[in-house]
């Protein structure tokens, strides 16, 4: 083979690190783009929250919360130098003295600070039955075995492991023994909240029951069925319960009203989940007859060039200090177009998106038309994996709520018109149908496809069994009441 030199002309595409750093940004979401940011002002001294943006920003609220802190310092020292008498009679009450009518400057200063001393720990199951556990009388050796126990117990408050393989824990004590864990598995169970420390759903309600008291409606009819006809309760075979029981239709209405009303998973009372708060990063809203689209500035800060380290740079030094001056100088404005571009694409995406689902802001779900990412991008002349990205982890503040930019995509189905409905109208269907259902004769996916279809909306059964179960809906044998 003969060696030779070519000279060849291509074209390729290469990614710059200021397309990668808006790319990266595009993606991101308002929190974590908001820890971005701070990354950035912490590590490149030229950049600096415009604060100007800040001030403008700066409303009559921020104003009167400094008018009520001044008014509070004031009270604060009017308390401070009233004079004490130095004698006072026995008998005197502290509202002959003085005036009992003092107010604080304002309301919404008390409000925030008994909001910012609220304890917003945690609290699981266990720490609550723990705290119960130390306010019971119990021998060290009773303690060890309620502590083990405890860490047994999972969040929806029933005993996960048997108690014949929990004994095995504690065979370096010779005198402890199952019954000694069932007494004190009993105790356990006679703590809050009702039900907990259950081996089956069977015994979590019969433990709720027990703790009524014994003149309590429907208690006895309550505890017949749950101790032998759970089975026929949960197949929802009614005919056979009223035979078993021997109880009539209304009789065994308010028995089975009865048992809903009990708790089957008692330790959700006490395992608070945190709440997490979403952050919109558009605002949509209606101003006559026309729908505005805004973005939400304080997702994304207001950045700037520092003008005093940017003055410092000298053209025609070449020293480290002066090129690292240079770079930084480089990053901050790469950063902040990069931010403007995030800023422009997504409020171009949200508007086209709003611009196309005005049938859904004005209706709501059932005039939800399809839309898939491919016809924004060619709207708009982007990639559909740029239009993937800026919906992403983004979330649009509406009158109907707020919801995430990928809710508004949907699938299509196709009509006896030739047209298309959209999916997530086919679901809010579905879920209309169900709820106006006869509850002693619930729809099936079957007829709910028929019904469907009689609307020009073509769906197989096993699509309605698809959205049914997409929006946590039981099929029509478990959704069956008596009355």
């Amino acid at each position: 083979m003969k060696h030779s030199l070519q000279l060849r002309v291509s074209q390729n595409l290469a990614m710059t690190p200021q397309l990668q750093q808006a790319i990266r940004l595009l993606q991101l979401s308002s929190l974590e783009l908001k820890t971005e940011i701070q990354e950035s002002l912490d590590s490149n001294m030229m950049l600096e929250v415009d604060e100007a943006e800040e001030e403008n920003a700066t409303g009559p609220e921020q104003q009167s919360e400094t008018k009520d802190e001044t008014a509070e310092l004031e009270l604060k020292e009017e308390i401070v130098n009233v004079e004490i008498p130095d004698d006072l009679p026995v008998d005197t009450a502290w509202d002959d003295i003085y005036d009992g009518n003092i107010s604080t400057s304002s309301s919404h200063s008390v409000t925030n600070e008994y909001l910012e001393t609220q304890n917003t720990e945690e609290r699981s199951l266990a720490d609550h039955l723990m705290w119960q556990l130390n306010l019971t009388p119990f021998s060290d050796t009773d303690r060890s075995l309620a502590i083990t126990i405890i860490d047994f117990i999972n969040r929806d408050g029933y005993l996960t492991c048997p108690l014949i393989e929990i004994l095995p824990i504690f065979e370096d004590e010779p005198d402890t023994d199952i019954e000694e864990l069932e007494a004190v598995l009993h105790l356990i169970q006679s703590m809050e909240p009702a039900g907990v420390g259950a081996r089956d759903l069977k015994e979590c309600l019969v433990l709720q029951l027990l703790q009524l008291p014994d003149n309590t409606p429907w208690q006895f009819e309550a505890k017949n069925i749950i101790n032998n006809h759970l089975d026929l309760l949960a197949s929802h075979d009614y005919n056979q319960l009223m035979k078993k029981t021997s109880l009539n239709r209304e009789q065994l209405s308010e028995a089975i009203k009865f048992i809903q009303s009990l708790n089957p998973r008692p330790g959700g009372i006490i395992h608070n989940i945190p709440v997490q708060y979403i952050t919109p990063d558009i605002y949509v809203k209606k101003d006559s007859e026309r729908w505005t689209v805004e973005l939400n500035s304080e997702s994304t800060p207001r950045l700037r060039i520092n003008s005093g380290y940017a003055e410092m740079i000298k053209r025609a030094d070449n020293s480290s200090d002066n090129n690292s001056l240079k770079e930084h100088l480089q990053e901050a404005r790469w950063l902040i177009k990069s931010l403007q571009s995030r800023s422009e694409t997504l409020l171009r995406v949200a508007t086209s998106i709003v611009e196309r689902q005005k049938a859904f802001l004005n209706l709501g779900e059932q005039a939800m038309k399809p839309m898939v990412l491919h016809d924004i991008a060619e709207e708009l002349g982007m990639h559909e994996s740029t239009i993937s990205r800026v919906t992403t982890n983004k979330y649009m503040h509406t009158p109907r709520g707020i919801y995430e930019l990928k809710y508004f995509f949907s699938s299509h189905v196709s009509t006896n018109s030739g047209g298309v409905a959209s999916s997530t109208a086919i679901r809010a269907l579905i879920k209309k149908f169900i709820t106006e259902e006869n509850n002693q004769k619930p729809l099936s996916d079957s007829k709910i496809a028929l019904v469907l279809g009689q609307q020009g909306i073509k769906v197989a059964r096993r699509t309605i069994a698809k959205y049914r179960e997409a929006l946590s809906i039981p099929p029509s044998n478990e959704r069956k009441r008596l009355v």
